[in-house]
């Protein structure tokens, strides 16, 4: 594998901290909106998911990070019995978010600690310039 020039380690770093801050952007929405009945259409609120892809990947260099893709999570919404609720069925039940909380926290913290990560690789490569200016003097 080779970095070449037009996508050394500072591009990629910061590819990958663009794309970390949209999934925790989607992570707060989701978060925000755990507990909406009603998105605006009828219907409650559907957990968003960020899909990745590379970026300027060949043969012979790597690439960055980018979104491919962000999607509604189309898994099975949970239903809590709750008869005077205005939104509820025939039966009493109301058909809640499909986000639970635990896992958004942790998606959260993975997407935390992955921004963290590239922004360390920004930090060492800065280190790394600066030393090799200094030893050019």
């Amino acid at each position: 594998m080779r970095v070449d020039s037009t996508f050394g380690p500072v591009d990629i770093a910061v590819s990958g901290m663009r794309a970390q801050n949209t999934q925790m952007e989607l992570i707060s929405s989701n978060i925000a909106n755990a507990r909406t009945i009603d998105n605006g259409q009828g219907q409650p609120y559907r957990r968003l998911e960020a899909f990745f892809r590379t970026e300027n990947q060949d043969e012979e260099g790597i690439g960055g990070v980018g979104i491919d893709s962000i999607a509604q999570d189309m898994s099975a919404l949970e239903k809590i019995f709750d008869p005077g609720n205005p939104k509820a069925d025939a039966g009493g039940y109301v058909s809640m978010p499909n986000v639970q909380l635990p896992i958004e926290m942790m998606n959260l913290s993975t997407a935390t600690r992955a921004y963290q990560a590239n922004a360390a690789i920004l930090k060492r490569y800065q280190k790394m310039v600066e030393t090799t200016l200094e030893l050019l003097r």
